[in-house]
């Protein structure tokens, strides 16, 4: 085997793991594959499930009320109050006072405006029932009426619930109880509930006043891995955050319960959208999350969170209040955070995944949005926060360029030592680290600029996946989302070809682009002196691009850009510390065994 310079050792070393890095992140961490978006499946009645009466809840816990918490859907058909705000529209089903059907006006399912809206909360006769309900329930032993699913409510105020105008309910049990609830919405996502309960029943009565959400069927997960997706809430000061996935609840053994929890919140989240109950928050309450009994023909399961509320004692002739929230729509950071503030709801902001490195991923988000605020395209504010980020690093990788400089300067006296010693490699390296002493150079310099890349690169990939900010935000040209791989392809010359190609073969301009660039950049280094390493060295920029073409767009234009920027740094340090810039020669190298391998006709 031939020696080789530790230089050489170390860069290929890091360009290894870093490309060992990027295999396992695709392999564990693969890119979401088209799904159908909420509210885009075909509807159909499941009128044949059971209702919520009876269905198994909180029964025998302390302070539960009689049968537990509902934990079905109810079957009938109800009429309707229409929803309309600038962020939302649908409908309120009068029958069980539920809010179960909520489009997002803003967002579509695909880039084009017209396509459908996307469709959060559904009704129980669709495929997949969505829902929030609030309610009271008796204690154990009561036999007072209260509204259940199937109670048909009456509407004293409100033709349709806007921001402007709330919708007051009404319902009386004919037994000397009198409900009134009045929803309100405003502008954007969130919901508040006020529950008021009168009393003429001739005796004192306890009520524990309830919320929950429900959801029929697994949803498809898009971010396995990279973020949560399923069932959260924060519990408490001291409970933290608590996430579980669906497949874990399906284990009735895990259901989750928490008690006596002050301040927090419950609910359902997917990818970019949420709903998530919000109880009063200076008052104690209990919560779980659980599956309720498998229903239907097919025995589709169903997922829940839900809080029970201290139990409220209502003397004769007297009236209790208690209220509640709902945020039901587009996980957007600014809209979040500023609820945490105005509503003091503890730790909402955490309904968005930052991950656990969020002290990187939060600010690049942050700059990502500033920037966008600039220039009005998320494209260029990627092309500006790299520019930034490579600003910010240029300290380090500008040592780290002139190191490989030096180290370039010093390849005849390394030759020296191997012809010195060319039988002793211990003694090559121990005169090649005094020649690096003496030098005042370090052999790992080499190695930074490529790995400082790795967690920004990371980092953005989580921001561009996450964030409801970037989806289907555009370019320019074909890219109309930033979130999504560059949908061109190399093996049908762009859509010149009428035929559509594998994934595994979708390699559009950026990620050529961004494979170009890194060969350019790898130009830069003298040729290896072993022929394996060589190789590896020309194949990686392919390997690279082949690997980052599932990528979001916005990932790839990024690290192209940042290729460029270093290729233009890497340049002009070796520039100016005097070292030889093989770019031109190690091209026409290149080319040269490209040639030599194309197989040659025999002459006759």
């Amino acid at each position: 085997m031939k020696t080789q310079n530790s230089d050489n050792n170390n860069l290929l070393l890091a360009v290894v793991l870093s490309m060992a890095v990027l295999f396992v992140w695709q392999i564990f961490f693969p890119p979401p594959k088209p799904v159908p978006a909420p509210g885009q499946e075909v509807s159909q009645n499941v009128a044949g499930e059971p209702g919520a009466a009876g269905a198994p809840g909180v029964a025998g816990a302390p302070g539960a009320a009689a049968g537990g918490l509902p934990g079905g859907v109810a079957a009938e058909t109800s009429p309707r109050v229409v929803i309309k705000t600038p962020a939302i529209s649908g409908s309120i089903a009068l029958k069980g006072a539920r809010i179960d059907d909520v489009q997002l006006v803003d967002f579509h399912v695909e880039p084009d405006p017209k396509s459908p809206k996307i469709k959060l909360l559904q009704p129980s006769t669709s495929q997949h029932p969505y829902f929030a309900e609030f309610g009271w329930l008796p204690p154990a032993g009561s036999t007072a009426k209260v509204p259940s699913g199937n109670t048909l409510w009456k509407v004293a105020e409100g033709a349709a619930l806007t921001p402007q105008t709330p919708l007051l309910l009404t319902w009386d049990n004919g037994e000397g109880l009198v409900f009134k609830r009045t929803i309100s919405v405003d502008e954007h996502y969130m919901f508040n509930v006020s529950d008021e309960v009168s009393n003429q029943s001739g005796n004192d009565i306890i009520l524990h006043p309830y919320a929950r959400v429900y959801r029929h069927g697994t949803p498809k997960i898009e971010g396995f891995f990279i973020q949560h997706e399923g069932l959260i809430g924060w519990l408490g000061d001291d409970q933290r955050l608590q996430e579980f996935t669906y497949s874990g609840l399906l284990d009735e053994e895990k259901r989750k319960r928490f008690e006596n929890v002050i301040g927090g919140w419950i609910g359902f989240t997917d990818k970019y959208w949420a709903a998530a109950i919000i109880p009063d928050q200076t008052k104690p309450y209990s919560a779980q999350f659980w599956t309720p009994n498998r229903q239907g023909p097919a025995q589709v399961e169903s997922f829940q969170a839900d809080f029970q509320q201290a139990p409220v004692t209502l003397v004769n002739g007297g009236t209790a209040t208690v209220s509640a929230k709902l945020f039901a729509g587009a996980k957007k950071v600014d809209l979040i955070e500023s609820y945490e503030k105005e509503f003091a709801i503890l730790e909402f902001n955490y309904l968005v995944d930052w991950g656990w490195f969020y002290f990187i991923t939060k600010p690049l988000y942050y700059l990502l949005s500033w920037l966008y605020h600039i220039f009005g395209n998320f494209g260029l504010a990627i092309l500006a926060t790299t520019v930034i980020v490579k600003a910010a690093f240029f300290p380090l990788a500008n040592r780290a360029y002139v190191s490989m400089a030096q180290m370039k300067k010093l390849q005849p006296e390394m030759e020296k030592l191997k012809k010195k010693f060319p039988d002793d490699k211990q003694k090559q390296q121990q005169e090649l680290m005094a020649l690096y002493q003496k030098e005042k150079i370090n052999p790992l310099a080499g190695c930074f600029p490529i790995l400082l890349q790795i967690p920004v690169f990371f980092a953005l990939y989580k921001v561009l996946f996450v964030s409801i900010d970037m989806r289907h935000a555009p370019f320019y040209g074909w890219i109309k989302d930033l979130s999504a791989p560059d949908p061109t392809s190399l093996f049908n010359l762009f859509g010149l070809l009428p035929y559509d190609v594998p994934s595994f073969l979708m390699v559009g301009v950026w990620p050529l682009l961004m494979g170009i660039t890194m060969w350019l950049q790898m130009q830069l280094n003298p040729a290896q002196p072993d022929p394996t390493q060589q190789m590896v060295f020309n194949w990686m920029p392919v390997m690279f691009t082949f690997l980052l073409a599932t990528f979001p767009a916005g990932l790839v234009i990024y690290w192209a850009w940042n290729n460029v920027l270093s290729l233009i740094q890497q340049y002009a340090i070796m520039k100016r510390q005097g070292a030889d810039v093989p770019l031109v020669e190690n091209v026409k190298k290149t080319f040269a065994v490209v040639t030599d391998l194309i197989p040659k006709r025999k002459s006759e």
